[in-house]
């Protein structure tokens, strides 16, 4: 690694997308906006957006980034405890980062005591943040117009945001943890220091304006598979393949009624059990994908008979959430 930190993306630094609308091909320039959120236990997260990100017809986006600190892992028990907001420019079509227009960093007084596990992750006290409240209103204003989220653990993130702040809930939402394939870069560790390290700077992380702008770095910079021969022009940027990505549709198959017997099989497959409807279910990132995992179950684990299963289809503005998705029967 180099010597010291790298300087990251600044207030006002980086070249201005160039100027103009929509074209034949879609190639919109956006306004970003990145927002971080801190709960006491170390999650991360990164929005985005102006208005629906997949609207051709619109002229500029935003995009946020977001990075949460909690006081646990429970949202229903555990509280956000500091939020930071950096607002971006960046192009629709390519995923080049363009300015960075502002920023928000409040903490928030959980009221109950932010365990010694989590300040020594963080380094934030009780003290820090004793009587101290996030500004709501400052952080709607920021999410104006904002057309999608993006977090480093979306899943995680997505469920202490939208109770504390409901205006996260009607944003779509995109992962730079899941969505961004960093294996195929030859990053094997999807934690932020390590993305950072791996390309080329490190940084003072744990909290949360300093994590959205190592996030934004690493974001803006190009892609470059493993596989890419070293002559070969650098792909788009690692934000234009998140943004891709969450613009698709995702599913979730639920192997209802599958025996007891065949939950090894299930795990080994890559299925997560779900304790509160006690069935297992794999994620899918394609329909495609939907005929394979079928055959695979109905011989595997239903011993060749055809079986009713449950289908969630997400998009954006359903993905992470707590929520369910748009439901269907499928047939193995």
């Amino acid at each position: 690694p180099p010597p010291g930190p790298v300087p990251l993306v600044a207030p006002g630094a980086g070249t201005p997308p160039p100027a103009g609308g929509g074209s034949k091909t879609g190639l919109l320039v956006g306004i970003g906006v990145v927002v971080l959120l801190v709960l006491a236990v170390g999650a991360f997260a990164l929005l985005g957006g102006g208005g629906d990100d997949d609207d051709e017809t619109a002229t500029t986006d935003q995009t946020e980034n977001t990075d949460p600190e909690t006081t646990g892992t429970d949202a229903a028990r555990d509280k956000v405890i500091e939020l930071a907001v950096v607002v971006f420019e960046y192009c629709h079509a390519t995923g080049t980062v363009g300015r960075v227009l502002g920023s928000y960093d409040g903490l928030e007084d959980p009221g109950l005591p932010i365990p010694p596990s989590s300040t020594a992750i963080h380094g934030i006290t009780d003290a820090m943040v004793a009587g101290k409240k996030i500004d709501d209103a400052a952080v709607v204003q920021l999410l104006d117009g904002v057309g999608i989220v993006i977090a480093h653990n979306a899943a995680f993130d997505r469920k202490f945001l939208e109770p504390r702040l409901p205006v996260f809930a009607s944003l779509p939402w995109g992962c730079s943890w899941r969505e961004v394939p960093w294996s195929e870069a030859g990053i094997e560790s999807s934690k932020l220091e390590y993305i950072a390290y791996k390309s080329g700077f490190f940084y003072e992380g744990h909290r949360a304006e300093i994590d959205c702008l190592a996030l934004l770095e690493v974001l803006r910079r190009p892609f470059v598979r493993v596989s890419q021969p070293s002559s070969a022009p650098a792909e788009a940027t690692a934000l234009k393949l998140l943004l891709d990505s969450a613009r698709a549709p995702s599913f979730r198959l639920w192997a209802v009624g599958s025996p007891f017997e065949s939950k090894d099989a299930l795990r080994k497959r890559g299925y997560w059990w779900d304790a509160g409807k006690r069935c297992w279910y794999r994620e899918l990132g394609a329909r495609e994908e939907l005929e394979a995992e079928l055959a695979w179950l109905r011989e595997a684990v239903f011993a060749g008979k055809s079986m009713t299963l449950d289908l969630d289809e997400f998009d954006a503005k359903s993905r992470y959430s707590t929520r369910d998705g748009k439901k269907e029967k499928v047939r193995t």
